[in-house]
């Protein structure tokens, strides 16, 4: 697919962020032509600029310049769009060749954050900035405090502005999983939830009972001296200054704030300490609602971590053993892992309490340990490529999908692109089987949206339901009133007298949510052909007995390309056992299955909706 649409060429991904390390290989404009000649950007204190990138301009107060005091901007940049890189590792790890979902594709920088942190006022005139220059898809992995109204919401409030020239803003979903704790929630954004990968960086703890415990290492070394240590079990990692753990493997826990599994009390300086007094490294357990979610930090070396139940399962040969020891053997990189992909556990989850009549996140995209470019030295980390977590990460990979979108279909809209990524998306895994959450139970729409992202099926969806600015504007009336609108559209003149309300449930979304109750409900949807003119779409409706559904029309016939119909969706139920129940309707043509989950959730006022 790559070959055949030219890697992404001539698209204009701009990404608001930290900044961009110019001089990284990733961008590099080998290959790349000229931008095109609505581009109107331009480079403010980069290093460089070329084909690659086109555009680097910094706004935040204690910014300087355009470059990556942090890394994060330099990484997520290289994911979305970055060249493609020969050789290359995070210090040995995933080697091979790099490139960015498009790599065809230009790019722009807009430095909004520092280490510091982000200010409203930046944010939003980067949005305007960006869209003036003329970018096609904004990369955004950063975002409010947690349930923020919209009118309070910088993102938000610059993205609606965008979406409204055409472009397509793709935003994360938050990393306070497995909570539904979400962020960017607005239905104008493309809301981005963090998935793994099928690979790890693999090390084996081997126990002196011949057991093998399967951890990962951020930092590996080489096997050729690795022998048994005695293990030293401890709770915290913490205090252990004055405990005799030289020369021992100190067995601990990684016990983390809540609202954040990417993160806990444990850091870089805990475990230093601890080596500091001659232990021979550390085992790692990750916090139990991480589950089988492991996200690498940089420890320093001798450092492996573990998932909570091998931990357990090490804790456990410790306690029963008079003798307990165990070498660490260095796997470096392992392809194929399975299951793949799973829902991380940091990745935020829905419902958006705000406005829960639309399915939040949308779309799951790969934000576990993800190697990309680095700068060569920040106090996160050191270059050239880095691994990094979270929904920061996912984003960028759907930035580069709907750059490639972008590129089949220039004239299509925000929300036509939108509706392409999610209708095609996957939900089942490499083996076939449905996706699965931390926990390897398997995850609902709160959690990964429509899907998997598909890039290869995104460019072709056949049907797209289409969202103009005024009917945005409709949900905002609806939802918000006059007010609402007129910050959020910053038109203080702007009413909502003549625009039509527009509820939440029946906005043109590609995903749909309905009230769990007895009395019948109904929505419509209406979707555009976007396929080829002759072509008949049958319905196939997936839903558990307990949610009854009807769907009418039951058969799609379009005799021309652009031709909209128009479809009714109504649901009941008796069963008010469960929170919210779930299935999906899909319309398959010849070519084609186009998805939509459908969710109907308890207590949801549908005078509202």
């Amino acid at each position: 697919m790559w070959r055949d649409i030219s890697y992404g060429k001539g698209a204009i991904i701009g990404v608001l962020d930290t900044g961009i390390y110019a001089a990284h290989p990733s961008f590099d404009d080998s290959g790349i032509p000229p931008p095109p000649s609505k581009w109107k950007g331009s480079c403010h204190g980069a290093s460089r600029c070329n084909n690659k990138l086109i555009g680097a301009k910094f706004f935040n107060f204690y910014a300087n310049d355009s470059g990556d005091d942090a890394g994060h901007g330099t990484h997520t940049a290289s994911t979305a769009a970055g060249n493609f890189v020969s050789d290359a590792s995070a210090g040995g790890l995933g080697r091979g060749t790099s490139s960015g979902i498009a790599p065809g594709a230009h790019l722009a920088m807009y430095k909004v954050c520092t280490l510091i942190g982000c200010y409203t006022s930046d944010i939003v005139a980067g949005f305007d900035e960006a869209v003036k220059d003329g970018v096609d898809v904004l990369s955004v992995s950063l975002g409010p405090a947690y349930n923020v109204n919209f009118t309070g919401d910088p993102v938000a409030i610059g993205a609606l502005n965008a979406v409204a020239k055409g472009v397509v803003v793709v935003a994360a979903a938050g990393n306070n999983g497995p909570r539904a704790y979400l962020e960017n929630s607005a239905p104008w954004l493309l809301t981005v939830a963090a998935g793994s990968v099928d690979r790890n960086f693999q090390a084996v703890v081997q126990l002196g009972n011949g057991n093998h415990i399967n951890g990962e290492a951020f930092n590996q070394i080489s096997n050729s001296s690795s022998r048994p240590f005695p293990l030293y079990l401890d709770k915290h990692c913490k205090s252990l200054a004055r405990r005799n753990v030289s020369g021992k493997i100190v067995i601990c826990h990684n016990t983390g704030a809540m609202n954040d599994s990417r993160t806990g009390s444990i850091n870089k300086t805990d475990i230093t300490g601890i080596m500091s007094v001659g232990a021979a490294g550390v085992v790692l357990i990750n916090r139990k609602d991480a589950g089988f979610t492991s996200v690498l930090e940089d420890y320093g070396p001798n450092v492996v971590q573990v998932t909570v139940a091998d931990g357990n399962s090490i804790r456990e040969y410790v306690r029963t053993t008079s003798k307990p020891s165990a070498s660490v053997i260095y796997k470096n990189t392992l392809l194929g892992v399975r299951p793949s992909p799973t829902v991380a556990a940091f990745s935020s989850r829905g419902p958006c309490s705000f406005s829960p009549g639309v399915l939040k996140p949308d779309i799951l995209a790969p934000g576990l340990n993800i190697v990309a470019a680095w700068p060569p030295l920040t106090i996160l980390g050191s270059g050239p490529f880095h691994i990094k977590s979270g929904t920061s990460m996912s984003t960028p990979h759907v930035s580069g999908v709907a750059a490639l979108v972008k590129s089949v279909h220039p004239n299509w809209s925000a929300a036509a692109i939108k509706s392409a990524i999610l209708t095609t998306a996957d939900i089942t895994d490499s083996r076939g089987d449905p996706i699965l959450d931390e926990q390897h139970q398997r995850a609902n729409a709160y959690a990964m949206g429509a899907g998997h992202v598909n890039p290869t099926k995104a460019v072709d969806p056949g049907l797209v339901y289409d969202l103009s600015i005024t009917e945005y504007a409709g949900y905002i009336c609806a939802l918000l009133g006059d007010q609402g609108l007129a910050i959020i559209a910053r038109k203080p003149w702007l009413s909502c007298t003549k625009l039509p309300k527009i509820p939440e449930s029946q906005l043109n979304y590609p995903t749909i949510v309905m009230p769990l109750k007895s009395t019948p409900f109904t929505v419509t949807r209406t979707v555009t052909n976007v396929g080829p003119a002759d072509s008949v779409y049958t319905l196939k409706l997936y839903t558990p007995k307990s949610l009854n559904i009807c769907v009418l029309p039951e058969k799609l016939v379009f005799s021309k390309a652009g031709e909209k119909i128009q479809y009714s969706i109504t649901a009941s139920s008796h069963d008010n056992r469960k929170k919210f129940i779930q299935g999906s309707l899909s319309w398959v043509s010849r070519n084609h299955v186009v998805r939509s989950p459908i969710v109907a959730v308890a207590g949801l006022d549908s005078s509202l909706l």
